[in-house]
């Protein structure tokens, strides 16, 4: 089976993968995203998100870890009043942004790298040429970014309070999740739900064609 690696530690997307059928293991980077933000000068949301997951990607794609695997990384950042929205962390932050956000919409950019670790042709040896072996690696280094469009409903000050209390906006992209309480409070989705979540499946699905992997291939034996 061809290996997968999460290059992220968030809790929603391995979630997500599990219950795609996806087998895939996590192996999380210490990408310095502030730093890479500077070191580039990106500020737009969607490019920022793409950006980072491509930072994520490929700072685990270079562990010996991940050789002969798959590696995906994801960053999302949230467009609000166009401004971008990472992670709020505070409080005071994140009561700010849901105040403004609530009876309004933004846009969650998810950004989506992949990273094919499997040898190519190029790096055959003699002796896997000799034993018939032929290389499944294509070194493809591909991205994508998939967004959406959220909708919130009205909030009271109350459910705010009540919500960021729970600590779950604090570490999400724009302070709110739709997996989670937060979905109390979204009133629609325009675009792929899965990419609000964090990681889009029909985005990862396109990515892997680069790689000339079908997704089928990564399901889990007992969901076969």
């Amino acid at each position: 089976m061809t290996r997968l690696i999460l290059a992220s530690q968030s809790p929603a997307r391995t979630k997500l993968l599990t219950e795609a059928g996806i087998h895939h293991d996590v192996l999380v980077s210490d990408v310095d995203e502030d730093a890479v933000q500077a070191k580039y000068g990106v500020t737009d949301a969607h490019d920022t998100a793409l950006l980072l997951a491509r930072a994520k990607a490929e700072a685990v794609a270079a562990l010996p870890e991940s050789d002969g695997a798959l590696v995906i990384g994801c960053d999302s950042v949230f467009e609000f009043d166009g401004e971008s929205h990472g992670k709020p962390y505070t409080a005071e932050v994140a009561r700010e942004r849901m105040l403004r956000m609530s009876g309004s919409q933004g846009v969650l950019h998810t950004g989506h790298w992949l990273v094919d670790c499997r040898d190519t042709a190029a790096d055959a040896d003699e002796d896997a040429a000799e034993d018939g072996q032929t290389p499944e690696g294509t070194g493809a280094t591909v991205g994508a970014v998939s967004s959406a469009e959220v909708h919130f409903s009205q909030m009271s000050s109350r459910e705010i309070d009540a919500y960021i209390a729970t600590g779950e906006p604090l570490h999400c992209a724009g302070s709110f999740t739709i997996d989670g309480l937060g979905g109390a409070f979204i009133r629609k989705v325009d675009g792929d739900p899965h990419a609000v979540v964090g990681l889009s499946i029909s985005t990862l699905r396109d990515l892997l064609v680069h790689a000339n992997v079908g997704i089928t291939e990564l399901w889990d034996a007992d969901e076969e």
